[in-house]
């Protein structure tokens, strides 16, 4: 359960101080005419998306790709160079003949188009053993993060980022830059903000933490990340419909925000969970919650270890509010939703339904339980698997 607070707290200022801005319109900003002749970088799906949140300020106070002394104390310190706090390093790797031939200003393209810049400064060979031993915890290539992170090329570039044009994906209408969320914010008067980060569909758990958090402040930042997952995740189509049909039924409309949070899924447990937290105080929230195995994948962390973690800062370092929950069901014999804090039955008791067990019930067409999810979300879902076949 959540560190209680009823004191309310003000929009955060950015980490670094200042919201980073570097969105540079072409034909506005700049002569498009200045790019012919430069050399070409093509980004994966990554980049792309570590690229909008840099010139966006999610990634604040970063105005580009990390260099070689922030690369390094971001993996022994979990801090930038100059002891701000920072757990992934945001690099721009590429191969070693990219390495040779890229210089000065670059610009960076993505599906065929033209989306941006970088300044290379500096160049310098990626130490991915040691990084995926620090950031992942381990170096075994079956870990997606770590399999992603060996795929990629043996020398990052470094420098500050331009953005052409902020992306709004698949879903427009709930594709917020960071000021933008913090504008909202601001416009509704929330003094206080609490966001979740998800990469699932909510079930009945996930909804009574964040109504329990929304008890102790003014508002409600559901912030799903839309970025590359893998394979067997549930697609952000899906996942966004459902979210989409379960707060408008059951949220209170001028208490929550949905707005997609467009970053790659790393599955770094513990130093994405850091991530996630300072990059939505740069959204605005006050508060974040961070629950059973947060950013985790298969068995490389322990339940609590994302929670643990954020007692290396003190509350002023990390500017956003950790509400720590314990591992949520529905207990049957209570006849209601509980955690190991508040219900003295054994598992028995307990209906508890796995990712894998879910997807067997939907791909045979079965109904998931009402205590489980709600049936409007199951019913969502229940189409999504349909269609899959």
């Amino acid at each position: 359960m959540p560190t209680l607070m009823t004191e309310t707290t003000t929009l955060p200022t950015p980490l670094g101080g200042t919201l980073v801005n570097r969105v540079r319109r072409p034909g506005h900003d700049f002569d498009p005419a200045s790019l012919d002749g430069l050399p070409r970088l093509d980004l994966s799906e990554r980049s792309y998306a570590d690229l909008e949140l840099l010139a966006t300020g999610a990634y604040s106070p970063l105005t580009g790709f990390v260099n070689e002394a922030d690369y390094t104390s971001i993996i022994e310190h979990v801090r930038l160079a100059d002891g701000t706090p920072w757990s992934i390093p945001i690099t721009l790797p590429v191969t070693r003949d990219d390495a040779a031939r890229l210089h000065g200003t670059v610009v960076l393209t993505f599906g065929g188009q033209d989306v941006g810049t970088v300044e290379i400064q500096e160049r310098y060979d990626a130490r991915k053993s040691w990084e995926a031993r620090e950031v992942y915890r381990t170096e075994d290539a079956a870990h997606p993060g770590v399999a992603a992170l060996y795929a990629q090329g043996d020398v990052n570039v470094s420098g500050p980022v331009t953005l052409f044009e902020v992306p709004r994906g698949a879903f427009p209408a709930h594709h917020r830059t960071p000021a933008e969320v913090r504008a909202v914010i601001e416009a509704r008067g929330w003094r206080s903000t609490v966001a979740f980060q998800t990469r699932n569909p909510i079930h009945r758990a996930h909804e009574y933490l964040q109504k329990v958090a929304l008890e102790l402040v003014d508002g409600l930042l559901l912030h799903p990340l839309v970025g590359t997952t893998k394979g067997d995740d549930v697609p952000a189509a899906t996942r966004v419909e459902a979210y989409e049909v379960l707060l408008e039924k059951y949220y209170p409309q001028a208490r929550t925000l949905l707005s997609v949070y467009p970053a790659a899924m790393r599955y770094a447990g513990p130093r994405e969970a850091i991530v996630h937290a300072l990059s939505r105080r740069n959204y605005g929230a006050s508060h974040f919650i961070v629950g059973r195995d947060h950013a985790g994948v298969g068995s490389y962390y322990g339940t609590y270890d994302a929670q643990e973690i954020f007692r290396a800062f003190t509350a002023e370092e990390l500017g956003i509010r950790i509400l720590r929950f314990e591992h949520t069901f529905y207990c049957q014999s209570c006849g209601q939703l509980v955690s190991p804090r508040t219900c003295p039955h054994d598992s028995s008791h307990h209906l508890i339904l796995s990712g894998t067990k879910v997807r067997e019930k939907l791909r045979a067409g079965e109904d998931l339980p009402r205590e489980f999810t709600r049936p409007e979300v199951a019913e969502v879902l229940r189409r999504a698997y349909t269609r899959a076949g």
